[in-house]
């Protein structure tokens, strides 16, 4: 029977310390199966356009799309 067991570490000196409350449940010498997923980060950094387009400044008497093709 397969219990399955989720926690979050940090790799440490090439250790995954196992929380105190898996200790018991994941005792010495147990037959385990380890996956380990790995949170990558972003292969890029955020620019100023990037906070643009999520964030957009709102400016008045700024012409809007409709006023610009009218012209």
């Amino acid at each position: 029977m397969l219990n399955a067991v989720e926690f979050q570490a940090k790799i440490q000196n090439g250790l995954i310390q196992i929380p105190d409350e898996y200790k018991q449940e994941l005792g010495e010498g147990e037959d385990i199966k380890v996956i380990v997923l790995v949170k990558k980060k972003s292969s890029r950094q955020r620019d100023i356009i990037d906070e643009l387009t999520e964030n957009p400044v709102q400016v008045d008497g700024f012409l809007n799309r409709e006023e610009i093709y009218n012209r």
